[in-house]
């Protein structure tokens, strides 16, 4: 008999509706186990225990709640357990699933991040399915690290590593990973890994212990249990939540973001980019990032760039001029991974005190596969 550790945080996969109101109030977390206990399809051979160290909504969760959600699982002694499954609101589901991927790196087990469409009571609710795709992963897999387990409108239930997953699409309900590359997909009670080059294989992450196998799989690694140390005393983790996330748009004006050279100020801005890796890349005015990242520059404010596959590459003349006035690339990462990878090496560093020590950990530290390979 496996156990898994189900940890619940709120959300829509933990809510239920009355009237037109969704909320998380009551127990809506635990009629989930309920509902799949009851559903025929329930695994005689894994028993759940449970934990809820947070009950919200996730457009509502902060720097502080992730904080305690960490804090929450470091705390639970977890030998007992084959895996962790987390249930989190899809809002902030993809933030949320990168964050832990690096604070967990150095997991011995499967963590899995799951959510749902809709409440469970719901006909139209794939939270049953998704929170019985990560009990199936779980059990089958054996595969330590962090992943999330989503059924998309195929009726797919696909599992992808926590570092690897996108925003849920507005329109659809769905959630993508870059290249649309997922890790594997649970049918039947089995996990079937995607096997591509730019997915580790299960070997590897069972692997991971050794730090000699992680540095031939990645080149230059330093190896989770570095990070961990830094990390080690709970009481000295910090998110920095002064990073800036900026998204391009015509007529966005820079002369809009304005702060005091000695008061409070972003530590770091991440800015979007238009899917060929540029941006309004004017000489001057309002509309201009190269003026703009040179404005911040002169306030020690580091500007990253991202999404980008690799900056070496054949760049258009504006993407250029934005590396001639001092934006910062960050290549082959999504946005969820480069922001929450940010505010986590900021926070560690201090933005102020060592700044050139937060850009080495974003841009050239693989903590859990964020940075996806070019080549195989």
């Amino acid at each position: 008999m496996k156990s898994v550790l189900v940890v619940f945080t709120g959300g829509t996969i933990g809510s239920k509706a009355e009237g037109n109101s969704i909320n998380v109030e009551g127990t809506g977390s635990y009629y989930l186990l309920q509902a799949y206990s009851e559903s025929g399809g329930a695994r005689d051979d894994v028993s759940l225990e449970t934990l809820q160290p947070l009950n919200l909504l996730s457009e509502n969760i902060t720097p502080a709640d992730w904080l305690t959600l960490a804090s929450a699982i470091r705390q639970t002694d977890l030998k007992p357990y084959s895996g962790v499954i987390i249930t989190h609101g899809s809002d902030t589901f993809a933030y949320t699933a990168a964050l832990f991927s690096y604070l967990f790196s150095d997991t011995g087990i499967p963590i899995v991040f799951t959510a749902g469409n809709y409440p469970i009571g719901d006909k139209r609710s794939n939270g049953l399915r998704n929170l019985s795709g990560a009990i199936d992963f779980i059990a089958d897999a054996d595969i330590p690290g962090v992943f999330a387990v989503y059924e998309n409108n195929r009726s797919e239930v696909q599992v992808f590593l926590g570092t690897r997953i996108g925003q849920n699409e507005s329109f659809t309900d769905q959630f993508r990973a870059p290249y649309d590359l997922v890790y594997g997909e649970v049918g039947d009670r089995k996990f079937k890994w995607n096997n591509h080059w730019r997915n580790p294989a299960p070997e590897l992450l069972r692997s991971r212990v050794d730090s000699k196998v992680l540095k031939q799989a990645t080149g230059n690694l330093h190896t989770p249990s570095s990070l961990h140390k830094l990390l080690e005393d709970g009481n000295r983790l910090k998110l920095e939540d002064a990073v800036m996330y900026i998204k391009p748009y015509p007529g966005l004006r820079y002369d809009l973001y304005q702060w005091a050279e000695n008061g409070y100020k972003p530590a770091a801005i991440l800015h979007d980019l238009h899917h060929s890796g540029t941006a309004c890349a004017l000489e001057e005015g309002p509309y201009s990032l190269p003026a703009f990242i040179r404005r911040c520059r002169e306030q020690q404010i580091d500007v990253y760039l991202c999404p980008i596959k690799d900056a070496g590459d054949t760049l258009y003349a504006s993407s250029h001029k934005l590396t001639e006035a001092g934006g910062i690339w960050v290549e082959n990462m999504s946005i969820e991974a480069t922001l929450t990878k940010m505010m986590l090496a900021y926070g560690a560093y201090g933005s102020s005190q060592n700044r050139q020590a937060a850009k080495s950990l974003v841009l050239n530290e693989i903590l859990f596969y964020e940075k996806l390979p070019l080549q195989e």
